[in-house]
Order: structure tokens, then C-alpha cells, then sequence
């Protein structure tokens, strides 16, 4: 069984067991979340799809981290012109695990 959520402005493709890192949540670590915005949900050959959003369909995940992906770096120049710009980002992100897919 899978299922595919909308968080952070994603979406992604989960199944139960799995880990994956999205767009920051507020929550401690091993604290329980609710995914709500479920988008469709497979289970062998029959499918749900939602229209946007599948009605009664929640993902169970637990919060396994909280961190900072690596820097990604941004370089802007301008040729002959003496103009050069260094900046840095760094995203937050949240690692979660799938506990459980209810449709």
C-alpha cells in the first residue's frame, strides 16, 4: 500500500516503513504527526484519487530528526562589469517515519 501526500509545497510517495526528509514541521522528536493532505492512495491494483484531496485519507508518521541540509551555494557575476555576489542557504528539514496509511 502507498500513498501520495502533499506537504512544504511537495508532494512525495510514501509506503509504510519508509523514511524521508520534507520541508520543516513544528514537533520534538518521536513525537507522533498526521498528514492529512493525501492526494492518492494505491493498494495493488485498485486506486483512489482524490479531487484534489482524498476525504478520510491520513498518513501516520513519527518525527525521527530535525536538521539542516547542506549548503547549497549561489554565485552571481556579471561579466566585464566588476560585479560578483557570494551567498549561502542552508534548509531546514524534518525526517520523518511512516507508520501507518488510513483510507
Amino acid at each position: 500500500m502507498y500513498a501520495v501526500i502533499k506537504t512544504g509545497g511537495k508532494q512525495y510517495r510514501v509506503i509504510e516503513g519508509e523514511t524521508l526528509k520534507i520541508e520543516s514541521v513544528d514537533g520534538d522528536v518521536g513525537s507522533a504527526i498526521v498528514l492529512d493532505q493525501v492526494l492518492m492512495v494505491g493498494n495493488g491494483d485498485k486506486i483512489s484519487v482524490g479531487q484534489p484531496l482524498l476525504n478520510g485519507a491520513s498518513v501516520k508518521a513519527t518525527i525521527v530528526a530535525n536538521g539542516r541540509n547542506k549548503k547549497v551555494t549561489i554565485f552571481k557575476m556579471r561579466r566585464r562589469k566588476h560585479y560578483q555576489k557570494h551567498q549561502g542557504h542552508r534548509q531546514n528539514y524534518t525526517e520523518i517515519r511512516i507508520d501507518g496509511i488510513s483510507a
